[in-house]
């Protein structure tokens, strides 16, 4: 299942484990086409990675401090340190993958 987290519980919720970060907007249209990929792969991997999803527009701060610039924007952090980036839209193959490299 993938999460709605805010600027108040960013760090909270991403502190621990595999964490995969979705910035997004309702508008942009490659972020719509993003959402899906990411929850049929959260059930996937429901027990081994966290996904979670940040609105750029409602949540300035944590955007701002991760320096996001385009969206889609996908940071997968591991015990709260971004270990990869990726820009615009990821397909399940590519985000198995990244998984795979720190399981």
């Amino acid at each position: 299942m993938v999460e709605n987290i805010t600027d108040a519980n960013f760090a909270a919720e991403t502190e621990e484990g595999l964490v995969l970060v979705d910035f997004w907007a309702p508008w942009c249209g490659p972020c719509r086409m993003q959402g899906p990929i990411l929850d049929g792969i959260a059930t996937e991997y429901q027990d081994k990675v966290k996904i979670v999803k940040v609105n750029v527009d409602e949540n300035p701060q944590t955007s701002q401090a991760h320096g996001i610039m385009s969206i889609p924007t996908l940071l997968l952090k591991k015990d709260g340190q971004v270990v990869e980036q990726m820009i615009g839209v990821q397909q399940k193959p590519q985000l198995e993958q990244v998984f795979n490299k720190y399981l």
